[in-house]
């Protein structure tokens, strides 16, 4: 992977260009971390003034999962690093974009198999030997619910591409299958699904791996951030903690699993690696090849946060990883379907102790979509996490209504 030996100054012929794939509130964080770097940013996305286009050098409203506009970007931006912030991208293009010399963040290839659920299991699971829950695939609803039948209830359904849990479901009883099947088909790309056995966990936890160069060897090198506790629900993460707390056991397990897929996925950056905890057993669940969702949390409990990390790996520095102070974070959804939205109550949400707030500056509002964060830091992780949630049911957003009724 290429390492730069310095970094020139944006908007100059000199200048260190990233291209992001994909400018959410990820994205601009990431964009931002660059930027302190000396860094030029371009960042794309299927809409205009996504959160990252609000802050990067250059910003670019493409559909991501057209090969061929985004290889004529590529072409024209000239990038030294691409670097995908989502899944859903054409990820067959970055493939051809890595084989002809193009530096994809971490692997094309990493990008490719974590889009697609199959792909990672049999990794995981087939190549690797990792712990997972029993799963079943199914293309139609007559497999979809043999598949069902196989697993017992209560178990999860997911489409095979999707992101932020979109399109997940629990399906409790018969009276669940023919709800899971539809939301599994509209919340990813209407194609195959995955039907998982419920594992009677404990809890579910993030844990973030650092993949980078070690500056005493010169040598590739992982790091892991203290693991990160979420809670989620039908529209993806609504807060997280860190640090959570695991059994000796348990924290070996967790960081030999995560180190096995991050190795196995190869490049350099911030992976966000899934985990169920019951007791002692680990099972791995899900991987991202970028900064995680509930990895935001990091943005006030870690001296460097999770996109300063990705930034500083895939430019070859120095990675610490030292957690400063117990902290939460907890999800400002929407609320409601609106244009051009409005954000009340920040006073209110700033009012609280040791608590910041980051609105996404997102163009539309949904009722379930993240337009804004709030994170706190306490002495305990159980105050942080009161802190975060009051704070953040103190911000309300309006808007103009969205007219439903003509095609966007």
């Amino acid at each position: 992977m290429y390492t730069p030996q310095t970094i020139g100054t944006p908007l100059t012929q000199g200048a260190l260009r990233v291209m992001l794939l994909g400018s959410g509130e990820l994205g601009k964080e990431v964009a931002i971390a660059f930027q302190r770097l000396g860094v030029e940013v371009h960042a794309v996305d299927r809409y205009e003034n996504a959160p990252a286009h609000q802050v990067a050098h250059f910003a670019y409203k493409v559909d991501l999962t057209d090969g061929k506009a985004v290889a004529e970007l590529v072409d024209y931006i000239d990038p030294h690093f691409i670097v995908p912030e989502i899944e859903e991208i054409a990820t067959a293009t970055l493939v051809e974009l890595e084989d002809s010399g193009r530096t994809v963040v971490p692997t094309a290839r990493a990008t490719r198999l974590t889009m697609n659920r199959q792909r990672i299991r049999k990794l995981a699971a087939v190549e690797l030997g990792l712990p997972v829950a029993a799963y079943w695939f199914a293309d139609d609803f007559d497999d979809f619910r043999a598949a069902i039948r196989h697993a017992g209830f209560p178990c999860i359904v997911k489409p095979i591409m999707s992101t932020s849990g979109r399109g997940q479901t629990v399906v409790r009883s018969e009276d669940d299958v023919l709800l899971a099947w539809e939301t599994a088909q509209t919340g990813g790309r209407p194609e195959r699904v995955i039907v998982e056995r419920f594992i009677d966990f404990d809890f579910e936890i993030t844990l973030l791996v650092v993949r980078s160069i070690d500056p005493t060897t010169g040598e590739l090198a992982t790091w892991f951030c203290e693991p990160i506790g979420h809670r989620q629900d039908a529209s993806g993460y609504v807060e997280s903690w860190q640090p959570m707390p695991l059994s000796p056991a348990a924290l070996d397990s967790a960081r030999s699993i995560a180190a096995r897929i991050t190795n196995a996925l190869g490049g350099r950056g911030v992976f966000g690696v899934e985990l169920f905890i019951s007791g002692d057993e680990v099972y791995f669940s899900e991987v991202s090849p970028h900064p995680h969702d509930t990895g935001m949390v990091t943005l006030s409990t870690q001296r460097v946060d999770e996109f300063a990390l990705h930034a500083r790996a895939i430019l070859g520095l120095p990675i610490d990883v030292t957690c400063i102070s117990p902290g939460a974070s907890a999800v400002i959804h929407g609320g409601t379907d609106a244009t051009g939205p409005h954000y009340s109550g920040l006073a209110s949400a700033l009012a609280v102790p040791e608590t910041d707030v980051r609105l996404f500056g997102k163009p539309e509002s949904f009722a379930m979509r993240r337009m804004g964060v709030a994170i706190s830091t306490a002495e305990d992780v159980v105050t942080a996490r009161k802190r975060a949630t009051e704070a953040a049911s103190y911000v309300h957003v309006s808007g103009r209504p969205v007219d439903r009724s003509v095609p966007s």
